[in-house]
């Protein structure tokens, strides 16, 4: 009897670093691991994803099918319903193991019919439709965030960089002793799109770095971050810095929960922290009181950290 894991990210920015910690708590013996092309999106049925329907193509009767989490595998209750009839078609057993299905039996069928227990495709069910309203209301608050930030003057989204007919300009100023500080505020555009422009010239350049509008640069400090912060934050658009801090963080298991520790430099905390404003509730959209608490854990963090230069 096989062991077949099955993994899956939705966008190529995201690593199954967390998958990976819960399926190796699992102790799996002899595991035939199964991952879908990076940024494979859950809207799209199970039963039409590619790397799925190998795994199904290559199970046999008595096979079990693990993942780390039911929402890897399906996106809405009709999702559910079907795998699980082609699963038990197949005679395959599911094993879930993070969550609130990580309890059930879900592949329980009446000893006489062969359906599903009607208890359990109602909770099934309940819990499906349940995940469905904490992902809306997650893009709700963070739509509602955006136009609050957008309404602030904020345009949000990632910092231009230097077009390509300014570079030589750019270049050749960072050549001639202009800081990094300084030309990012002359093109307004960020410190980082600056560099990126020069990357090719800084190991030889980097005296010109220090001038006087430059800062010493900053240090990684590392800081855990609540499981429901960096499960918001998974989910919005961020730079590629904060993006790298996120994906790089190792999870800890809290109880049922977790804890993401980042390593990241103070204004990446600091960004970060800003991004998840929305858990507080905007207008018509109250916050939820466990989402909130856990922003104001992370919140208190980083407000430990040093305040950011002049």
């Amino acid at each position: 009897m096989a062991n077949l894991v099955y993994k899956r990210v939705s966008t190529d920015q995201q690593s199954t670093d967390r998958q990976n910690l819960v399926l190796a708590e699992a102790g799996i013996e002899d595991p035939v691991v199964v991952e879908e092309q990076a940024g494979t999106s859950s809207r799209l049925h199970p039963l039409e994803r590619p790397k799925f329907g190998e795994l199904l193509t290559y199970a046999r009767p008595g096979d079990t099918v693990h993942i780390s989490e039911m929402f890897r595998l399906v996106r809405g209750t009709q999702h559910i319903l079907d795998v699980l009839d082609v699963l038990h078609r197949d005679r395959l057993a599911l094993r879930i193991h993070d969550g609130a299905f990580s309890a059930m039996d879900l592949t329980a069928r009446h000893p006489r019919t062969g359906e599903l227990l009607s208890t359990v495709k109602f909770m099934v069910q309940t819990l499906a439709a349940a995940g469905e309203l904490h992902r809306d209301l997650q893009r709700e608050l963070t739509y509602d965030g955006l136009r609050a930030a957008e309404a602030k003057g904020s345009k949000g989204g990632r910092r231009p960089a230097v077009q390509a007919a300014k570079a030589v300009a750019v270049r050749a100023a960072y050549l001639g002793g202009q800081s990094i500080a300084s030309l990012a505020r002359d093109h307004h555009v960020s410190r980082g799109a600056v560099r990126t422009a020069v990357a090719d010239l800084l190991p030889e350049h980097t005296a010109a770095d220090v001038g006087q509008d430059a800062q010493a640069p900053e240090l990684p400090v590392v800081l855990d971050m609540p499981g429901k912060v960096a499960d918001f934050l998974r989910a919005v658009e961020l730079e590629s810095a904060e993006r790298a801090a996120l994906d790089q963080g190792a999870t800890v298991r809290r109880g049922q929960g977790y804890t993401l520790r980042v390593s990241a430099v103070p204004a990446v905390h600091r960004q970060l922290l800003a991004r998840c404003q929305p858990l507080d509730g905007v207008q018509g959209s109250p916050a939820v009181p466990a989402q909130r608490k856990a922003r104001r854990e992370y919140e208190n963090r980083v407000s430990t950290l040093a305040p950011p230069g002049p």
